[in-house]
């Protein structure tokens, strides 16, 4: 419950598109962010894709990095 799936993207050290998982959609920061984060939200692969990004990479590995650090 606890974890979150973020990615961002970014060009020229600005972010204009990111995913939070907490948030199940893409949101848009810049002119041309909006237009992608729209687009890839009305996309139903690329929103099921991100939204299973939680579980493959997070889920599966905090186990792991947990015990690692103690």
């Amino acid at each position: 419950k606890d974890i979150e799936f973020i990615r961002s993207y970014y060009y020229n050290k600005l972010e204009y598109t990111r995913f939070s998982s907490s948030v199940g959609k893409f949101v848009g920061f810049t002119e041309r962010g909006v237009k992608n984060a729209e687009y890839w939200n009305n996309n139903p692969s690329i929103l099921s894709n991100m939204k299973a990004q939680k579980e493959a990479v997070c889920l599966n590995h905090v186990q792991s990095k947990y015990d690692n650090v103690l």
